[in-house]
């Protein structure tokens, strides 16, 4: 009997790592927007600090990061077991938000272009805040966690709409791993991204065919930023107006049209969320803009 519980128990166990691998794909993919931006965001916000500090930097906000999805796991299967109608909504306000936020990328790339800062002037006016290193610091730390609560609960939020049908001890486990896994997938390829630069320098001094390499990443480095920039905003409009397209039945009544008249599957749900994506994102951004110009405050970007 003890041998038959066991074996039971075995296969338990394998069953639910066989649904909570499925489910991690399925949500990795939903969450790829958030998490492109999130990367991108993240490696941005390292900017400024001393070589010998980046490392440090990146490790505070990565427990800051782990921080908030212990808060944001529970949260979200509190929801999921006490008002699971919720959950739909949720993902809508995050998609959303997601759109909002690639919108005001755009905007502000194309019609708010700012000059560099001057380095000695920016010097001169940390010099005058009397603020120490140490406390600038810690308090770009603050920033970058407090920017990391609003992503992690859209990447918590997008992927509790995947596992919110499954038992309770499976979503546990299904976002305890997502959660888990994309903050040290995120942060890990962070501070890759933000050594990278001095990787190529120290294998440039070095002679050999390891030289040429080091030239390159030093060459790589800012162009791979703007280019996950970029793919990072796609992606949101991508993700934002897919939940969008999927969870309203005319959208997807329009979706299966397309498709039923030849057109690839993949190129019909795309087009049609990137459509989405951008008009929600525009809607969302004129609701704020509106709402801050009747209140008297200027209109604030997503981040």
């Amino acid at each position: 009997m003890a041998g038959a519980s066991l074996l039971t128990l075995l296969d338990d166990i394998a069953t639910l790592l066989d649904d909570v691998s499925v489910l991690t794909k399925v949500a990795a993919k939903k969450t790829a927007g958030v998490i492109g931006d999130d990367l991108a965001l993240n490696a941005q916000q390292v900017a400024g600090v001393k070589a010998n500090r980046e490392l440090p930097v990146v490790w505070g906000v990565f427990k800051g990061s782990l921080v908030n999805k212990l808060i944001m796991v529970p949260a979200a299967l509190l929801i999921s077991w006490l008002v699971p109608v919720l959950v739909v909504p949720l993902m809508m306000v995050g998609g959303a938000y997601l759109c909002y936020e690639g919108f005001e990328k755009v905007v502000e790339k194309l019609f708010h272009r700012h000059e560099k800062p001057d380095p000695e002037a920016r010097a001169q006016a940390v010099l005058a805040s009397g603020e120490t290193p140490r406390e600038l610091e810690k308090k770009k730390i603050r920033g970058a966690v407090r920017t990391d609560f609003i992503l992690s609960a859209e990447i918590i939020v997008l992927s509790l709409a995947v596992v919110a049908d499954e038992p309770l001890l499976t979503r546990t486990v299904s976002l305890s791993v997502i959660a888990l896994g994309v903050t040290l997938l995120i942060y890990g390829l962070v501070a890759a991204i933000v050594k990278m630069d001095d990787v190529g320098l120290w294998l440039d001094k070095r002679e050999g065919a390891l030289a040429p390499l080091g030239r390159g990443l030093v060459y790589v480095a800012p162009w791979l930023m703007k280019t996950l920039g970029v793919v990072g905003t796609i992606a949101m409009f991508l993700v934002g107006g897919g939940i969008f397209v999927h969870n309203i039945d005319a959208l997807h009544h329009v979706l299966e049209v397309l498709e039923g008249r030849g057109v690839p599957a993949f190129v019909a749900d795309t087009g049609i969320s990137l459509v989405v994506g951008i008009v929600v994102g525009a809607l969302v951004a004129g609701a704020v803009t509106l709402v801050n110009r009747v209140r008297g405050k200027p209109a604030v970007a997503a981040h």
